[in-house]
C-alpha cells in the first residue's frame, strides 16, 4: 500500500517551455492560475448544499469556436452533435458541466433562458437561439438523490459568472464529486472541481482548463505519480492502489455502472477552427490519463470540451495548443482533489496528508 503523503509544491511547477501566470485566489483553495486567464470568458458556479450537488457554466462573451471528445463509455451530454466539424453552427455561447446524472442536463435550459433574456445566441431569421452544449457526471450516490441541479441552478450559475478566478473544490459541478470507487463508496474519497492555466512563452497565448473529477480510478500527482486520492484500505488512510489490484486480478465489478465521469473544458485565446478545437479536445484527454488510473472505462462518461475565444493577436499551431491543454488538464485534476473538503464517510486529500 502506498503512503498518501505528497508535496503540494510540485503542482506549482510548470512544464518546460511554459510560463506560470500571476497568482489568483479562489474561495475554496489558493490557485496559481485559472481558466479565467483566457480572455473572453466568464465562469460561474451554482452549488446546492442540501446534498451537495451543483453545476458550472462557462459563458463566452462573443461566442467561441468549440469541439468535444468523449472517451468514457457511459456519457451524458447535450448538443454535442453541433460541435462536429461537418455541422453548420460555428460558435457556442456557453458550455455547462453539471452533477445530477442525466437530470442535470436540465441546467443547460436555465443557461439558455439567461442567454435568451440577453439576446445572445445563433441568429435564425428574427429568432436568436442560444447554443449551450453540456455534459454531466453521476453524483446521485452522495446524499439525497432526489435533489438535482435544475434549470434554475443553471440560471443562477450564469448570474454568478465572472472573470475572477473561480472557487475550487466542493463547488459547482464538483460539489458531489468522488474518486477511488473501484471497491465501492465505502473506500472512496471526496474530490471536486479544479482549474489551471498556462501561458506559452511570451506569445500572449494562454490555455486554461476546468475539470470536475468524479472517477472510478485513483488520482495521482501528474509529476511524481504518487496517489493524491483514491480507494482506501481497511484503516481508512492507506491507499489500495486500484491499478495494482487490477494487475493482481481484481475487476471493476463492484464499481457502480455509470456512476462516475470526469468532465471538463479547455479554452484558449488562440484562434482555432472547429476541426482544430476537436483535436485539442482529443489531446486534452491525455491530462486525464496522466492523473487518473484507471480512466475512460465502461463505467465512466469522460468528456472534454475545447473552446477558442480567438482574442489573442498571435496564433499557435494546433498540436502546441493540444499539448499544453493536456498539461493544464493534469494541473486542474490535481487541484480538484487538493481543494476538496471532506463529507461524512468521504475524507479528502487534506485529511490524509
Amino acid at each position: 500500500m502506498q503512503s498518501p503523503k505528497n508535496s503540494r509544491r510540485s503542482l506549482l511547477r510548470t512544464a518546460a517551455g511554459l510560463a506560470a501566470l500571476p497568482p489568483g485566489r479562489g474561495a475554496a483553495h489558493e490557485s496559481p492560475n485559472s481558466i479565467t486567464d483566457v480572455a473572453g470568458l466568464r465562469v460561474g458556479h451554482f452549488t446546492d448544499g442540501r446534498r451537495p450537488t451543483g453545476c458550472t457554466v462557462v459563458l463566452f462573451d462573443k461566442g467561441a469556436i468549440a469541439g468535444v471528445d468523449v472517451r468514457g463509455a457511459a456519457p451524458g451530454t447535450r448538443e454535442t452533435d453541433l460541435l462536429s466539424p461537418i455541422n453548420t453552427v460555428e460558435r457556442v455561447n456557453a458550455l455547462v458541466l453539471s452533477g445530477g446524472s442525466a437530470f442535470g442536463l436540465d441546467t443547460a435550459s436555465g443557461v439558455m433562458r439567461f442567454l435568451d433574456e440577453n439576446k445572445i445566441g445563433y441568429q435564425v431569421g428574427s429568432v436568436v437561439v442560444p447554443i449551450v452544449p453540456a455534459a454531466i457526471l453521476f453524483d446521485l450516490g452522495v446524499g439525497d438523490p432526489r435533489i438535482r441541479p435544475d434549470a434554475q441552478g443553471g440560471y443562477s450559475a450564469c448570474q454568478a459568472a465572472s472573470n475572477a478566478p473561480p472557487p475550487e473544490g466542493n463547488v459547482g459541478a464538483g460539489a458531489g464529486a468522488t474518486v477511488g470507487k473501484m471497491f465501492g463508496m465505502k473506500a472512496a474519497m471526496k474530490s471536486g472541481i479544479g482549474t489551471a492555466s498556462l501561458a506559452i512563452g511570451s506569445s500572449g497565448i494562454v490555455v486554461g482548463a476546468i475539470v470536475a473529477v468524479n472517477a472510478i480510478g485513483d488520482v495521482r500527482d501528474y509529476q511524481t505519480g504518487r496517489i493524491l486520492a483514491g480507494a482506501r484500505g481497511a484503516d481508512g488512510r492507506s491507499f489500495l492502489d486500484s491499478m495494482a489490484r487490477i494487475l493482481a486480478g481484481a475487476t471493476l465489478a463492484q464499481a457502480k455502472r455509470g456512476g462516475n465521469s470526469t468532465i471538463g473544458i479547455v479554452a484558449t485565446n488562440s484562434i482555432l477552427t472547429k476541426t482544430e478545437a476537436t483535436k485539442v479536445a482529443q489531446m486534452a484527454h491525455d491530462g486525464l490519463a496522466r492523473t487518473i488510473n484507471p480512466i475512460h472505462t465502461a463505467f465512466d462518461g469522460d468528456t472534454i470540451f475545447a473552446a477558442s475565444t480567438g482574442t489573442a493577436a498571435a496564433r499557435a499551431e494546433v498540436s502546441t495548443i493540444g499539448a499544453v491543454a493536456a498539461v493544464a488538464v493534469a494541473h486542474a485534476v490535481n487541484r480538484a482533489v487538493l481543494a476538496a473538503t471532506s463529507l461524512p464517510g468521504l475524507p479528502a486529500h487534506r485529511d490524509l496528508d
